[in-house]
């Protein structure tokens, strides 16, 4: 008969529990005016941060200002989107390109803003895509994805984005162990233990431009890589992953992950990683990834495909990596910002061990290890704890730091953040999230330099937080002032897509910045039409390409004639404004793919292909002026066969034209 596991059958009815109750008393009432207060934000006046979150399955990244929780933006990442054309213009297809062909979604779990001297510096955010393994940058002068690569011998790239404090690296850890690229998959899944391996990528960020390279790889033991953080300080040079499935389970993990009491942190020195790369110890295996580029000179995006990465084993190289017991099944793994103490989370404990990076380096220069897990040395628990915070909740998953001495953790299962000191250890303050809440963010909360004004968690189930809408609600944000000695719920605000992990930075840092317009003199895209006079239609055989002007309130040419079915037809949409946040749209009847969305000085491609004869309306999708709406044009499509002459203009009337001629 098999044995039961009644301790995770007892949590597991915890969970149910908790998911399941009613509402506590006084949810309705959990914001008072007095607290509401403090998030509102007059008409006019600037949120004091930026907030980006993480948009899930919709593979996008949304932005909210804080501490109104307005929605300011949704940045498309890894996911078409309509509204901006995002992944429909011939301009930004590339951009979704993988080695699997183009894929235009993905999961999109976690976010890292760049950082100086382990403060963030305002250039660039990183987003991860968790399905298809790929890590994008966004650059936050224009708000626009600009980089995306793929990341081989990797499935499930959860564990990323998280950087380095000076940007050196962006770093990511492989969720599902899988056999390398390099090698025949064809095995027996259950030949696990023999066949999979467990991968870090080192993705290399150029300190001027952000440009990203895939420096090296760790081939580590077959285990699934959940979170991490880099070390800052005493230990810049360190990264710290939690890690589950150290039984090497490949079915039903809920049970068979969960047997062993600890799991591992894995401590991983980076600096000895490079020491062996520059003495040529990385052996170069073959693979397949793309990495795509936005030019925003010529304003086209461009894939390149590459065959190979240099990978370092971390078996034979033994003093790279070590592993730390830590509570079954972690999930966090967050490092306070003097760099001394890293904080474990085992979503099945109802305790909080804290490692002091000392410790674990005194135990390693004694080797002091309780012997090896796979080839690598694990450290005695004991040698490397500092402590552990004794009944702070249940269900710790991710925690963050005020830089006034105190961490803050939240906890899925009894769905509350709970406030603690790092030295003593000692719980100070918690307060109820009402619901089962993930990630938490303060602002450079994972830096050396806190914000400890607001801490916001991300909720996964929203019962009776707002209006029903059919078997599924919104997932949710709230927002809790840390200034004084108690936290205080001061909002609640929906999100777009699941939440998971977010960053939140100061506005100042940000807004200054941020590109108004872009000129039209410094365009390079190869279709771009400078002024009204360049406008033109060219028949190159059955492309015809369309050079075409946008400005308040008309298309330059908006009357088209001589486009045949069949043809390949590309409208290259030039925006001539040069003033801020005039964007022009275009969209075509039945053309199958999106609008365009034309920045002020921008110019975007709309591929289209007509599939029968007729008049087809063209007309600007944003509002723009109060002419909008006279904003219109008409494309006459004739037969294949037709002689009806290429004719284009704006403000006449063109000869009349036959198509009864044919060729």
């Amino acid at each position: 008969m098999k044995k039961i596991n009644f301790s995770l059958v007892a949590l597991s009815a915890a969970v149910l529990f908790a998911m399941n109750s009613c509402k506590p008393k006084n949810a309705g009432n959990a914001v008072s005016a007095g607290a509401a207060e403090k998030a509102y934000v007059a008409p006019g006046h600037y949120d004091e941060f930026y907030n980006f979150v993480s948009g899930g399955f919709s593979g996008q990244v949304s932005v909210y200002g804080l501490p109104s929780g307005r929605l300011l933006r949704v940045i498309p990442v890894f996911s078409n989107d309509p509204q901006s054309g995002y992944g429909y213009s011939e301009e930004t297809k590339p951009m979704l390109n993988t080695s699997h062909g183009s894929i235009p979604w993905d999961d999109q779990h976690h976010l890292a803003l760049s950082q100086t001297n382990g403060e963030i510096d305002g250039r660039w955010i990183f987003a991860n895509a968790n399905n298809t393994p790929r890590v994008a940058r966004i650059d936050l002068k224009t708000f626009n994805t600009t980089e995306i690569i793929e990341l081989p011998n990797s499935a499930g790239n959860h564990s990323s984005p998280f950087i380095t404090e000076n940007t050196e690296y962006v770093v990511a850890g492989t969720r599902f162990s899988v056999p390398p690229d390099n090698v025949n998959g064809d095995v027996p899944i259950n030949s696990y233990k023999q066949n999979f391996q467990g991968t870090i990528s080192f993705i290399k960020v150029d300190k001027e431009h952000g440009g990203m390279d895939i420096a090296f790889q760790l081939n580590c033991p077959p285990v699934d890589f959940d979170l991490s953080h880099a070390g800052k300080g005493k230990s810049h040079g360190w990264f710290f992953f939690s890690c589950y499935n150290t039984e090497q389970a490949n079915t039903l993990l809920e049970v068979n992950a969960s047997q062993r009491d600890k799991d591992f942190i894995m401590a991983v020195n980076w600096k000895k990683a490079e020491e062996y790369l520059k003495a040529g110890k990385g052996k170069k295996i073959a693979t397949k990834y793309v990495h795509n580029v936005y030019d925003e000179a010529t304003q086209t995006a461009k894939s390149e495909t590459k065959n190979e990465v240099t990978v370092l084993d971390v078996k034979e190289l033994k003093d790279i990596c070590y592993f730390i017991p830590c509570p079954k099944s972690p999930h966090g793994c967050d490092v306070d910002p003097t760099g001394e103490y890293i904080v474990g989370s085992g979503k099945l404990a109802a305790l909080i061990p804290v490692f002091s990076f000392d410790k674990i380096q005194a135990a390693i220069a004694k080797k002091d290890y309780a012997g090896d897990y796979n080839g690598i040395p694990v450290i005695k628990y004991e040698s490397a704890l500092y402590g552990e915070v004794q009944k702070p909740g249940l269900g710790p998953l991710h925690t963050e730091f005020d830089g006034k001495g105190n961490a803050i953790t939240s906890f899925f299962v009894s769905s509350e953040i709970v406030k603690w000191n790092i030295k003593d250890l000692k719980v100070i303050d918690r307060q109820p999230t009402f619901y089962s809440v993930g990630h938490l963010c303060i602002p450079g909360g994972d830096t050396k330099k806190p914000n400890a004004k607001y801490v916001i968690a991300y909720n996964k189930i929203t019962k009776d937080r707002y209006l029903p809408t059919g078997p599924e609600l919104n997932q949710s944000a709230q927002l809790y002032d840390i200034s004084g000695d108690k936290m205080q719920l001061i909002l609640d605000f929906p999100t777009t897509g699941e939440p998971h992990y977010a960053q939140a930075v100061s506005a100042d840092l940000i807004k200054n910045n941020s590109v108004k317009f872009f000129k039209i003199d410094e365009n390079k895209n190869p279709y771009v039409t400078k002024g009204e006079a360049a406008s033109k239609v060219v028949r190159e055989g059955n492309k015809v390409h369309v050079y075409m002007t946008a400005i308040r309130s008309h298309f330059v040419p908006d009357n088209i004639e001589g486009i045949k079915v069949g043809d390949e037809v590309y409208f290259h949409v030039t925006n001539l404004e040069q003033d801020w946040d005039i964007p022009h749209g275009f969209g075509i009847k039945g053309a199958p793919n999106a609008e365009l969305l034309i920045m002020p000085g921008e110019t975007r491609t709309l591929k289209w292909t007509p599939e029968k004869t007729g008049i087809i309306p063209i007309y600007c999708t944003d509002f723009c002026s109060a002419l909008h709406q006279e904003m219109q044009g008409y494309v006459r499509v004739s037969p294949a066969g037709s002689n009806v002459p290429l004719l284009f203009s704006t403000g006449k009337n063109m000869p009349k034209t036959d198509s009864s001629q044919k060729k």
